[in-house]
């Protein structure tokens, strides 16, 4: 639970002030994933480079503050708009903490149209890795823009919490576990070379993956 809160925070803290800012920054990037235009995208273009479109986007849009943008990705990307938050431990009283969303015809559209196949062992399902880029683009963010204290982790906890709550899982998908890390690695990078993309950091699990696995 104090996660949970502690994450809410270190997330709106620099965004407190410029609410309207990530909205529109928010419903932009929903807007573009739910349009006929990224439809067509998605006919000539695999899962991953449709995540480096995405990406690029957020970056141009927010005038190239990849803090911003990636704060903006994180929830744009989360295929839920209402979080179910218990008040307290053991107690069955929950809150509805409202996340950032368009539209509800945009904002089912959009989850329709997040891409879904990010690495080599993707579920074969529907859903596939849809929630993936939301722990991917947390992590990044936490990780880009902490520099005194080590928050990554939490993210995952975030994000979490909305699949254990609206049962996406039955349990803790270690490949959720794995994606943080990535966007920990991500946003390391990106500190130091502006030219890495999502689609390299899901390409060195794959990679390690298939070449360490028995």
């Amino acid at each position: 639970m104090i996660k949970i809160l502690l994450v809410l925070v270190v997330l709106h803290v620099p965004a407190f002030s410029q609410q309207s800012k990530l909205s529109k920054a928010v419903n932009y990037l929903s807007e573009f994933i739910a349009s006929d235009y990224y439809k067509q995208l998605e006919k000539t273009n695999s899962s991953l480079s449709l995540v480096d479109t995405i990406y690029l986007r957020a970056v141009r849009y927010k005038n190239y503050d990849y803090s911003e943008a990636l704060l903006a990705l994180t929830f744009a990307t989360i295929p839920y708009n209402v979080v179910p938050i218990r008040l307290l431990p053991f107690v069955n009283i929950t809150i509805d903490y409202p996340i950032i969303t368009d539209s509800e015809s945009i904002f089912l559209a959009k989850n329709r149209n997040l891409p879904s196949r990010l690495y080599y062992d993707t579920p074969t399902n529907d859903f596939g890795d849809r929630d993936k880029l939301a722990h991917l683009f947390g992590a990044a963010f936490i990780s880009y823009t902490s520099y005194l204290f080590d928050f990554t982790n939490l993210i995952g906890y975030f994000v979490e919490v909305f699949e254990q709550t609206f049962e996406v899982q039955n349990s803790v998908d270690r490949r959720d576990l794995d994606t943080d890390k990535l966007g920990d690695l991500f946003g390391k990078v990106l500190r130091n070379s502006k030219k890495v993309l999502p689609s390299d950091i899901f390409l060195t699990y794959s990679l390690f993956n298939i070449r360490y696995t028995p």
